[in-house]
């Protein structure tokens, strides 16, 4: 069985930076052969997980971090008062290097770290902890290996399932993500602008007229056309048959809210999607971007209207040209009505989830 839930999302936003490059200017792309705004995915996916923390339990969830060492210390120290600080670093190090996690030596005035980010989920550090407060823990090192691993391979968080984890230097450690979600991009061509501005000194002397700095900010606007789909049989064979629709809804929520928050306090940018269409799907995984490979022609009816017209009409080809309709769908907004159920956004994910709870436990 094949099932896969995609989330289109049409959003405009106003003057705004929300993913810089590194000389601080929005990303882009040339897409169609204009240049376009972009948001990364990894921007949006990181937006995602600080969402995360308001829809799932800690416990199921986990973080990305070299601070390891300090992770699984810090678990061993709430649980242990008969071991010290320098005796729980030491057996921390030991089990995430039993583990196969490599440790690199700390500099001056630091402690250890990971020689790479790593994404542990929080109950993984748990039991990590657990295995490295064992009065035995130094005399069994084989035993430790093996039971440090397992941890690292069973007890996978909600993030990592989705998003996945890549370890270089041990690839049985590898988690392969179950979601995919796409880099935004404008549905029309956009040139990049610069706010010049100036800040007063509040305590500059009446006679100083100058100003206390001065600098640019570049910016644009745009209608984001952005996508992402989930594996739900992958998923539901990593964290279980009973959690994936609920994991899903959850996925959407974050999805569809979330925004990444570069600049957002000189530009205040957060708005709601003018249109939203998730499908549930039997074959694979549709992007639609390709309504957009033409860059919509500025009009008096500006990006967004257009921009839903076109994503209708060239999904309503697609599937006629494939014969590939979606098992079900639903959409927020007008447009797109004549190819989905229209229905408010809190009912849609609710409905989501049950369909996706008929589907997957009819069938696996």
């Amino acid at each position: 069985m094949s099932l896969f839930i995609d989330f289109h999302v049409l959003q405009t936003l106003p003057p705004s930076c929300v993913n810089r490059d590194d000389t601080g200017s929005p990303k882009t792309a040339v897409y169609g052969g204009t240049v376009r705004a972009r948001v990364s995915s990894q921007a949006w996916k990181h937006a995602m997980r600080i969402k995360f923390k308001d829809l799932f339990m800690k416990e199921e969830l986990g973080s990305r971090t070299k601070n390891v060492v300090e992770m699984i210390e810090k678990e061993i120290l709430s649980n242990n008062d008969n071991i010290s600080k320098e005796e729980a670093h030491k057996r921390a190090k030991k089990v995430l290097e039993s583990a196969g996690i490599k440790i690199k030596a700390a500099k001056k005035d630091e402690t250890e770290k990971a020689e790479a980010l790593f994404f542990m989920s929080n109950k993984q550090a748990k039991i990590l902890a657990e295995i490295a407060s064992k009065d035995n823990f130094k005399e069994n090192e084989k035993e430790t290996k093996e039971m440090a691993k397992n941890a690292l391979k069973e007890n996978v968080s909600v993030d990592i399932a989705l998003f996945g984890r890549m370890v270089a230097s041990d690839p049985t450690l590898n988690c392969d993500a179950t979601a995919q979600v796409a880099h935004a991009i404008s549905t029309h061509a956009v040139q990049n602008e610069y706010d010049y501005f100036t800040a007063i000194d509040d305590l500059q002397n009446d006679d100083n007229a100058g100003a206390g700095h001065l600098g640019t900010i570049e910016f644009n606007s745009a209608t984001l056309y952005r996508y992402a789909t989930v594996n739900a049989v992958e998923l539901a064979n990593i964290i279980g048959i009973d959690n994936v629709a609920s994991v899903i809804k959850k996925f959407g929520y974050a999805f569809i809210y979330s925004m990444p928050n570069g600049k957002e306090n000189t530009f205040a940018n957060r708005t709601f999607p003018e249109e939203v269409y998730v499908t549930i799907r039997q074959d694979q995984p549709v992007n639609l971007s390709g309504a957009y490979e033409k860059a919509i022609r500025n009009s008096e009816l500006g990006y967004s209207e257009p921009s839903q017209s076109v994503l209708k009409e060239y999904a309503k080809c697609l599937y006629e040209k494939y014969d590939s309709k979606p098992y079900d769908s639903y959409c927020i907004g007008e447009e797109l009505k004549t190819i989905a159920r229209k229905i408010s956004l809190p009912n849609l994910l609710l409905e989501l989830e049950d369909r996706i709870n008929e589907l997957i436990k009819g069938e696996i």
